[in-house]
């Protein structure tokens, strides 16, 4: 909810300066528009596959529309499984599964130690599933990136147009406007596309991939412990190794 509050904030602030004074229409040129969306998408795809570019809006919903997840509340719900399940048989972990379902990857883990995995092979897994996710969503924030450092170029490229195009009417003064327009206005929905959507965009993206492999390492830790039926004091001295000082858990304190 932040993200969309702050894209429509700086927006609305946009159309508000460019209504004192004058007509928002006149901040719409088709020919500047064309030249940095187009030119943007075109010349971003030259630096990924086909198959990066098509998971990339898939990967990137995921990551913005699901809630994000907190580190320590994580911790501690591991840990608390690792405590309420360490006098049973890893047999009944099964019927904590059920309540794991927006933890895929968590409910994957008990589903493997329930099926007798080693609590090492466990583990690995975890980690090889979450290196994979994280290097999916940073392959996408790779692509934002990308755009934001092409979008300003290609409303750079739209100005030395626009400036070609007056130079070469100068002898035809109701052409000099329309040319100054796209010169002036291609930099201006660059600057708006890279700094307002793209840069701010990857920026979060990349800090919910962060948290995400955070989460992930979190659930690998306490799978493997559980399995190892670990007593939970170790396994939150072990979480608290990985975790950055701010999000460090005290269950047992």
């Amino acid at each position: 909810m932040t993200a969309i509050f702050g894209l429509l904030s700086g927006f609305a602030l946009i159309f508000i300066a460019m209504s004192i004074g004058g007509s928002p229409a006149a901040y719409v040129n088709a020919a500047g528009l064309l030249i940095v969306l187009a030119g943007t998408a075109a010349v971003t795809t030259i630096s990924f596959s086909m198959t990066e570019l098509s998971e990339a809006p898939r990967t990137l919903w995921r990551l913005f529309s699901q809630p994000s997840d907190d580190p320590t509340l994580a911790a501690l719900e591991v840990i608390q499984l690792a405590e309420r399940n360490r006098p049973k048989s890893l047999l009944e972990l099964e019927e904590e599964i059920p309540n794991q379902s927006d933890q895929p990857l968590f409910a994957n883990a008990l589903q493997l130690l329930v099926d007798g995995s080693q609590s090492d092979e466990v583990e690995n897994l975890v980690n090889r599933e979450a290196g994979t996710i994280a290097s999916r969503n940073l392959k996408s924030v790779d692509i934002l990136r990308r755009a934001g450092e092409v979008a300003p170029a290609m409303g750079l490229i739209g100005t030395l147009l626009g400036l070609v195009r007056m130079l070469q009417m100068l002898d035809d003064p109701s052409q000099i406007g329309p040319a100054m327009a796209v010169a002036l206005l291609t930099t201006f929905y660059g600057a708006i596309l890279a700094h307002m959507v793209f840069i701010p965009l990857a920026a979060r993206a990349d800090r919910l991939t962060e948290e995400e492999s955070l989460v992930n390492s979190v659930y690998a830790l306490g799978a493997a412990s559980i399995g190892r039926k670990e007593n939970p004091r170790k396994l939150e001295i072990l979480i608290n190794t990985i975790l950055p000082p701010a999000k460090k858990v005290s269950y047992f304190d």
